[in-house]
Order: C-alpha cells, then structure tokens, then sequence
C-alpha cells in the first residue's frame, strides 16, 4: 500500500522539482548557492548583439528554470544572492562582467522578479504540461523585459522605441527557443519524477 500511494504524495500538488529531495536547511542552502551558480555560469554564454548595450545570454533561461524548479521563496533568494553578489563584484554577470551600474543590470533586477513569480506558479503545477510550462516562461520572460527595458531607458537615456529596438526585439526568437525547450524540459522531469516515485 506505501508503495502504491508514494508516487501521489512525492507529486502532490503545491510542489516543486526541489521537493523531491529530502528537506532540511542544508538542502536549501545548496539550492539557493546552486541556482545563483547556475544563473552566473548560463551568463558567460554571451552573444553581443550590434547597436545594443545587452547581448543574448543564457541567463534568462537558468533563472527561470531556477524559479521554477526551486519555487518562490528559493528562486528568489537564489536570484537575489546572484544579483547581490554580482553587484558587490563576483564576475558572472553576461560576458565575466560585475557591479549595478550597466545598462543590463535591469534585466537582472526583473530576473529577480521573474523567478519568484514563476516559482510561484509552479507551486501551483504550471510546470507540469507542455502548454503551461510556455505560458509561464513566457510570462517570466515579460517580466524581465518589463524591468530590464525601463531601466536600459534610464541607463542610456534611450528613447521607448530605441530600447524596444536594442533591448526587446532582438531578443524574441532565443526567448522561443528557450520556452521551447523548457516546455520540453520541465514536464519530462514531472514525468520522470512519477516514474521513479
């Protein structure tokens, strides 16, 4: 009987990808460490793109991945130790680069923000089929953009147009591919997770 209702109660609902494993303080403390690791080293895979100040990174996708695997309150601690850090010096903000004062910092602050929100809905299983893992990464990624884009307008003293054109358009096609890929991504390890279970 156990075994018969152990993959129900490792699924339930209000659950994360991080709850699978044994809780405790030091498991957090891993994951938050892990998730701002995981968002900083995605960063060094950095394309410049011409004319803007902001080029095509992977960290936007680790740090919704992290949200979303980790739930609110870890993806936000992960993200914020990663923005903190960065900030304070650690270089593993896009390119190898550090410190609050670049145009693209915005887009850290809205990754922030992303991860909790996205985190949050995965409590409520959005990460568990194909088309609410798009719907969320969608979601998470226009909330990058809704701080990162104001914040490179201060920044630069960019037009709306301008930062649209420098810090939004060029950046939709990656965003497909990595909500693609994450729709593939989050709902196989849900499935893997019931299987093991």
């Amino acid at each position: 009987m156990s075994t018969a209702s152990a993959p129900s109660a490792t699924l339930r609902p209000g659950t994360v990808l991080a709850d699978l494993l044994p809780a405790s303080r030091a498991r957090d403390i891993a994951l938050v460490v892990s998730g701002a690791a995981l968002t900083g080293l995605a960063a060094q895979l950095s394309v410049p793109i011409p004319g803007s100040p902001v080029p095509v990174t992977g960290q936007t996708f680790a740090a919704l991945l992290v949200g979303t695997a980790l739930g609110a309150r870890l993806g936000f601690l992960s993200l914020a130790l990663y923005a903190v850090a960065g900030a304070a010096g650690v270089p593993w903000f896009a390119g190898g680069t550090s410190g609050a004062t670049g145009a693209s910092f915005g887009y850290v602050l809205g990754m922030l923000l992303a991860a909790t929100v996205v985190g949050a809905l995965a409590r409520r299983g959005a990460d568990r089929s194909v088309l609410r893992t798009a719907a969320t990464m969608v979601l998470g990624s226009a909330i990058i953009y809704a701080v990162g884009v104001p914040y490179l307008m201060g920044a630069t003293g960019m037009s709306l147009s301008a930062a649209l054109a420098a810090g939004l358009t060029p950046f939709l096609i990656g965003d497909a591919v990595k909500a693609a890929l994450a729709m593939g991504a989050l709902p196989a390890a849900w499935k893997l997770a019931g299987r093991r279970g």
